[in-house]
């Protein structure tokens, strides 16, 4: 069978954890680059066509593409870093530390934001014909969008930035689920499949990802956006990442882990202990 059972592959969420723990920091970096600038590339592409076709819903119908091919590719994500990799230290993978764990997490944000502004820069160029034109109807809707996600926050001050933090958990309660739906599966379509619902209904819903806003936003600057890159990190990207850790953990891996892999543990000894007993039994 293409399914495979909770138990089975929340195992394998736990196993991936640790894999990412122990990557050299030279494959972890170009990973994470790659998949910031796949998912930059994937958002462009998405408000292009609501833009051009005047419907959100196709955009967001479109834009899991990107997050389908950096997942195949084994491409690296925060959001989903945030999910994975603090299993193996629940866990307790030998030489899994909290240091390996923050290390792994501070690589991966490092190499998403270099290849979110290198997408930034390379689609700002192309509209703008080397920032010789104004980038035309793309680059206004982007700069109202930046504009609208970090000064319309902070003007509703401490509300404001928790409405972007429960934006960011909803995120990536949606994004996780499309990371272990596509462990489900063993089949290339059943995975594409499983990814594409959960994706779509975060973009639609305009739920905050910290990958897609490293992009959008310095974008968005460059496009002619009236606000400052403090605005962004304070009004956007420091509550959407810690929403995005929240979000994920807490409400995807935890859950999954506490009622599959220890709870298999616990059936698992008390078989043996039955099956130890019935031993004795027929002994005697």
């Amino acid at each position: 069978m293409s399914y495979l059972e909770p138990n089975e592959f929340v195992t394998k969420m736990v196993d991936q954890g640790e894999a990412k723990v122990f990557m050299s920091a030279k494959d972890t970096l170009i990973r994470a680059y790659m998949a910031g600038a796949i998912l930059g590339l994937a958002a462009v592409f998405a408000i292009t066509v609501a833009t051009k076709t005047g419907s959100p819903l196709v955009g967001a119908l479109l834009f899991p593409v990107g997050f389908i091919m950096l997942y195949l590719m084994k491409f690296d994500l925060l959001t989903g870093v945030f999910t994975l990799v603090p299993l193996a230290l629940l866990d307790r993978r030998p030489g899994v530390t909290l240091g390996g764990v923050l290390r792994n997490w501070g690589l991966v944000f490092i190499g998403n934001f270099a290849g979110s502004i290198t997408t930034a820069f390379l689609i700002s160029f192309i509209l703008t014909y080397g920032y010789n034109t104004d980038g035309g109807e793309i680059a206004t809707k982007v700069a109202h969008i930046g504009e609208a996600r970090t000064l319309g926050y902070s003007a509703y001050g401490t509300e404001g930035w928790f409405t972007i933090f429960i934006r960011g958990m909803l995120c990536n309660w949606m994004v996780s689920m499309g990371v272990v739906g596509a462990m489900i599966s063993t089949s290339a379509t059943g995975k594409m499949l499983a990814m594409w619902m959960p994706i779509m209904l975060f973009f639609f819903m305009g739920f905050e990802h910290s990958i897609v806003n490293m992009f959008l936003f310095p974008f968005s600057m460059i496009m002619g956006g009236d606000f400052t890159f403090m605005d962004y990190i304070i009004w956007n990207e420091l509550p959407t990442v810690l929403g995005n850790l929240v979000g994920g953990l807490v409400l995807v891996g935890l859950p999954l882990y506490y009622t599959h892999v220890r709870t298999s543990a616990e059936r698992k000894r008390k078989a043996e202990r039955a099956g130890a007993a019935n031993t004795v039994e027929i002994t005697r």
